[in-house]
């Protein structure tokens, strides 16, 4: 990370989530990276040194705990924000199984883009 500039991966199904938080978060001075699903994450940080990746819990082809796992095994100690919208009860259980498995933090979904930006803030690194 150089400075307060981070290279974030947004990883979401939903098309119109990963542009607005890519264009929030490019606003902010942040670097992003869009991915539609676990599969096409898992590529990029397999090429790409990331600093923060934000991870959708519900979506098809690889849900956000396996893509999560996956991720901890091949950059252990990255920092992760997990978001879901899903099914009220459902949503819960996948957020406090995220919560064991080591995220950073957790948002809801709908959020607002302050929230988002106070998520990222407390996720990244300090840089002195």
């Amino acid at each position: 990370m150089e400075g307060d500039r981070a290279r974030i991966l947004v990883v979401d199904d939903n098309a119109s989530v990963r542009r607005s938080l890519a264009a929030l978060l490019t606003r902010a001075g942040h670097e992003v990276i869009q991915a539609a699903n676990g599969s096409e994450a898992s590529r990029v940080w397999r090429e790409v040194e990331l600093d923060l990746v934000i991870l959708d819990l519900f979506m098809p082809e690889k849900d956000g705990i396996e893509t999560m796992v996956e991720l901890r095994a091949f950059v252990p100690g990255i920092p992760i924000i997990v978001m879901s919208g899903g099914a009220y009860g459902s949503q819960m259980d996948m957020l406090s199984a995220a919560e064991l498995l080591g995220v950073s933090l957790t948002i809801q979904k709908p959020f607002t883009l302050e929230e988002m930006l106070a998520a990222v803030r407390k996720a990244l690194p300090a840089t002195d």
